[in-house]
Formats: C-alpha cells, sequence, structure tokens
C-alpha cells in the first residue's frame, strides 16, 4: 500500500485558549480528506521541536502561525504532492530533511507534525482500519488507557498561587473505559461541590481543572482525597489514584525550588515528593524536578522510583536520543509522549519503542492548547501505554478524545488498564 497525496492545505485557526494553530487537510487522488488539528502548549521544554510563530505584533501578539500555514501549503505542498510514498516514516523523512535544522525550526514543527498526522490517517484510511489499528506497532497489543483527568489546574495552567501544574486523578481500578470516565466526571462533580462549599471559586484553568487559590499542593491532595470519597471511590490503585505533574523547571529559580513560599533544595524536593507519597495515593510525578536537574532527577529515581511512577516531560521532549540519555542515566521511570514536541508521528513512534525496550512506562498527553483532533486518543489505544492524560472530563476539546476512547471500547475487545 503507497500513499499519493493529490493535495495538501493549511489554515490558521484557534486552539482552545483562543490563540493560533494550523489545522492541515491532506486530499487523496480519489478525492477523500483526512484532517489534523495541531496542538500547542504553555509548559515547553527548552529542547522541544520549534514551534514556528509570525512575531507579528500587530496580529494575536505575535502568536500567529501564517508563516507555518504558508510553509504547508507551498514548500510541504510542493515537496509531497505527486510522490509515492510506501508508509508514513519516507513521509516524515522527506520532511525531516527538507527541513534540514535539528528542531525544525525553518519550516516549523507545528507545520510538520500536521502534515503528518493527516498523512498517518491517510494511510489508515488506505487500509480501511481504524487509525489506531494503523498505528500499532508489530508485536503490541492495544489497550485502552486509564484516562488521567488534570481537576485541579495551577502553575502555568492557571491564574492563581498554586505551584504546581496539574493535579489527576486515574481510575486505575476501574473495570473498563467506559466506567473510568464515569468515575473521573462523578469525582470532578463531587470536588466542584467540596470547593465551592468550602468558599472557593470554580472558575477552570487551560485544561479544564478547577483554579481554586490554594497555596499548598498537600492542601489540594487532602481535599482530592475527600472528593475521590464523596463520589463513593475508593483513594488508591485499586479505585481512584492520583497522579501529579509539578512541572517543577517553572518554579526552579537560581537553583531552588520555590514552592507555596518556601525556597527548597533538591534534596529538600525529593523528600517533600516521598513525604507526599506516604501520605497520599499519589501513584505517578510528572516533571518533580527541573529539567536541568539531571542529578536530581537520577537521585529522585533511585529514592522514589519503586513506589511511584516517576515521569519525564520537560527532561525527555519526546526525543528518542534524550530518551535514551534518561534510559542510560536511571534517570526517570517513564517518558510523557506529545506528537508535536518531537515533530513527526514517526519519531514519536519510535521514543515509545525505546521506552518499551527499556521497561519503561508512556503516557501519551495533549498539550494545554487543543483543538477537537482526537490523534492522541488513537495513538494511546494503538500504541499499548496504558495510560493517557488529556485534561478534565469538562470542555469540548478535551472531552472529544475521552468520547472518541469510549467509541473504540464500543468497537473494540480490547483490554483495559495500566499493561
Amino acid at each position: 500500500m503507497t500513499l499519493t497525496i493529490a493535495g495538501l492545505t493549511a489554515v490558521e485557526v484557534l486552539d482552545s485558549r483562543g490563540r493560533p494553530t494550523l489545522a492541515v487537510t491532506l486530499r487523496l487522488p480519489d478525492g477523500r480528506t483526512v484532517r489534523a488539528g495541531v496542538p500547542s502548549g504553555a509548559s515547553t521544554g527548552s529542547r522541544e521541536a520549534v514551534e514556528l510563530r509570525d512575531g507579528d505584533q500587530h496580529r494575536y501578539a505575535g502568536k500567529g502561525v501564517l508563516h507555518a500555514v504558508a510553509h504547508v501549503n507551498g514548500e510541504l505542498a510542493d515537496l509531497l504532492r505527486g510522490r509515492e510514498f510506501a508508509d508514513l516514516a519516507a513521509v516524515d523523512r522527506a520532511m525531516i530533511e527538507a527541513d534540514g535544522t535539528p528542531t525544525k525550526a525553518r519550516l516549523g514543527a507545528n507545520a510538520i507534525i500536521g502534515v503528518s498526522m493527516a498523512a498517518a490517517r491517510a494511510f489508515a484510511l488506505l487500509a480501511d482500519v481504524p487509525l489506531w489499528r494503523y498505528l500499532t506497532p508489530g508485536g503490541v497489543t492495544p489497550r485502552l488507557p486509564v484516562p488521567h483527568f488534570n481537576v485541579v489546574n495551577g502553575g502555568a495552567h492557571a491564574p492563581n498561587r498554586l505551584d504546581f501544574q496539574e493535579f489527576m486523578i486515574a481510575p486505575i481500578g476501574a473495570p473498563g473505559l467506559a466506567e473510568a470516565v464515569r468515575a473521573g466526571a462523578e469525582v470532578y462533580a463531587a470536588l466542584r461541590r467540596r470547593l465551592a462549599g468550602q468558599g472557593f471559586a470554580t472558575g477552570l484553568g487551560d485544561e479544564g481543572g478547577f483554579a481554586p487559590e490554594i497555596d499548598a499542593p498537600e492542601d489540594v491532595l487532602s481535599t482530592l482525597v475527600a472528593a475521590i470519597t464523596d463520589a463513593g471511590y475508593t483513594p488508591g490503585r485499586d479505585g481512584v489514584a492520583i497522579a501529579l505533574d509539578p512541572a517543577a523547571s517553572e518554579f526552579y529559580r537560581d537553583g531552588r525550588y520555590h514552592v507555596a513560599g518556601e525556597s527548597l533544595t533538591t534534596d529538600d524536593m525529593i523528600a517533600r515528593y516521598e513525604a507526599i507519597v506516604d501520605r497520599f495515593p499519589v501513584w505517578s510525578i510528572e516533571d518533580g524536578l527541573a529539567e536541568g536537574d539531571w542529578d536530581g532527577w537520577v537521585e529522585l529515581t533511585a529514592r522514589l522510583g519503586g513506589r511511584a511512577q516517576l515521569v519525564g516531560d520537560d527532561l525527555l521532549v519526546t526525543n528518542p536520543a534524550i530518551v535514551a540519555e534518561g534510559i542510560d542515566r536511571k534517570a526517570a521511570t517513564a517518558a510523557l509522549i506529545k506528537v508535536n514536541q518531537v515533530g513527526t508521528v514517526t519519531e514519536t513512534l519510535e521514543t515509545m519503542r525505546l521506552c518499551r525496550e527499556a521497561g519503561w512506562a508512556q503516557m501519551v498527553s495533549h498539550r494545554s492548547g487543543e483543538t477537537e483532533d482526537t490523534f492522541i486518543a488513537d495513538l494511546a489505544v494503538g500504541t499499548g501505554c496504558g495510560q493517557l492524560k488529556t485534561g478534565a472530563p469538562a470542555r469540548g476539546e478535551r472531552v472529544a478524545k475521552y468520547n472518541r476512547l469510549i467509541d473504540i471500547e464500543a468497537d473494540a475487545v480490547l483490554p483495559y488498564g495500566l499493561p
């Protein structure tokens, strides 16, 4: 099966934060089309593939993406149109070579990933299989992932004083995907009632979680445990567990971590996480330390890796070479997977392969700026990683991914949960 691209176009659209992003449409010779919406992050690692922005302060405060759109409509369309491609890797390789930079900075990672996602959909369409099935690597069993619902937002995702960026609930003990989504929605509703009852505002952050004016992360965790219980679930891995994404690079300054008015050393920060895991049903911690604190990550993994999943995001940026370094240094036990962070679907799948072979877990992730595109839901299922985070069980761009998982569960008999 080969892919011939008859047409390739992009337009500037809005993401869920009201900022510009791209939507890419690929047309097949028979007239059928596929479309991909490109996600965009707020909390970003310094070594991510480069998202191309226009810099014109008279349009969207410099955030426009007309140059990236022009690269899809011009250079990339000219490069790919009319050629036969044997597989997705060939499409992605052609774009990487044409860009010619290590970070996709010339054409823009946002332009390249939009084409890559659309091409993956086109291959699935030609094969007459669901996208998740097309994305399943050889020897891997597809799996419905445990959804990780971001129910409290802080850090770069909310206008409050909470330093930790994401507090998630994970229905690990649910019997299936639809029941996991129900648990997430019911705990979310119980949390709203509890926060309102305590006099906190229940406005939402970028990813649909509540953004209360709470300073200490431990106070949020106590409230989450109470909300899980209020909703009739058991806090912990047998029921609904908790996952954290502190996004520590955002509060790391001058060699110290600044949390709720305290200035902490790396050792202090690790000790705080140990105390949190002792006290609360926290099963996973993402970006617990800053992206440049490699020695700290090694120590964190040595001290806590046997008790909690330790996920690298800003540290690893879905980059195969950096993930290989992390594996070699034992500086985490899992990688967060964001397709736009590395810039092609092929490289994303390569990163996930490295993780599987090393015994590392993977958690597929959305970005703070999302569209209604559900690509990552299929990616999580097809790769069998067992974990997906895509925001609260609220806001259309987040719920679309969870609803896509429900549809997949209804159409196919697949296992649910962590591998």
